[in-house]
């Protein structure tokens, strides 16, 4: 009993990295992530697993199917109340995770991945992240989300559009509107006020929602002297920052605690307005996805 304790351990030691990361990408939360992986091996550990064939494709079931009950559960507080914090990939709490690890993590998948999959449907992310990611086929995903392979492949297509965005591409120019952004979060990265100052409209307006207010932010401010400013503190404070598709145009994204979003309006090579969006409620709304490459 005790070598078949201690075997089942070190195979799920063995398995641990792949099912951290495929929880990781499910739920965007570190924190979450190692819940979700202990509880699979608490599952492992009570289960007579002398049947099982396959122990690595046995436990990624258990920890999908616990990562879809954690999104649902998500979504059920979303629904019972609009300021219920967006998932967080950069978080603290007791038992060790460290946020630099998580903001370091977050930013090695891609912000703008992990903030364009907090807007799918559960169901839709599970199918997108075990296939497209993670390379399980569709007939072994349908028992966990519930559906036929044809319908859990209609799923996974569904979140593969939002994800990419192609057909909600508005700029006529985004090359030149990325490369506006990419020299925006470099001169802010590098602390270059004239770069920062090169790129900003002289009259851009910076507008922050009512939860990014509560967060410590200035409601409007003026003027690409004062906005430079405050992107360089900003900035500075956040060094995980990636461009994001927004209802079509070139935004950025940041994962200070929770998410922040940045839209931006972009004419003539000049950033001319720059809006901060918190609330949760407002960013499922938006259309996000991750920029082509």
């Amino acid at each position: 009993m005790i070598e078949t304790h201690n075997w089942l351990a070190e195979q799920f030691e063995a398995e641990r990295p792949r099912l951290r990361a495929m929880a990781y990408r499910m739920l965007g939360s570190l924190a979450e992530a190692e819940d979700a992986v202990q509880e699979a091996w608490l599952h492992l550990s009570r289960s007579d697993t002398s049947t099982v064939s396959n122990l690595g494709g046995w436990l990624t079931t258990v920890v999908a199917r616990v990562c879809l009950n954690m999104l649902h559960a998500r979504a059920s507080r979303r629904e019972e109340s609009l300021e219920a914090s967006v998932s967080a990939p950069i978080t603290s709490r007791e038992g060790g995770i460290d946020p630099e690890e998580e903001a370091e993590l977050a930013d090695s998948v891609g912000l703008a991945l992990l903030v364009v999959l907090d807007t799918l449907a559960p169901a839709e992310r599970l199918a997108f992240v075990l296939h497209d990611i993670f390379a399980v086929p569709f007939d072994e995903i349908a028992p966990i989300v519930e559906r036929s392979p044809t319908a859990t492949r209609q799923l996974a297509s569904r979140a593969r559009r939002r994800v990419r965005g192609s057909a909600m591409v508005k700029d006529a120019d985004l090359a030149a509107s990325r490369d506006v952004v990419d020299a925006f979060l470099a001169a802010s990265r590098e602390g270059s006020f004239d770069a920062l100052l090169a790129v900003l409209d002289p009259d851009i307006v910076f507008r922050a929602d009512h939860a990014a207010v509560s967060r410590g932010a200035v409601r409007e401010v003026r003027g690409a002297q004062a906005v430079a400013r405050g992107a360089s503190r900003l900035l500075g404070r956040i060094p995980f920052a990636q461009p994001v598709l927004v209802d079509g145009a070139v935004g950025i994204v940041m994962a200070p605690r929770g998410w922040l979003l940045l839209r931006l309006t972009i004419r003539g090579g000049k950033i001319v307005a720059m809006d901060a969006v918190v609330d949760p409620a407002h960013l499922h709304q938006l259309r996000l996805a991750v920029l082509p490459d």
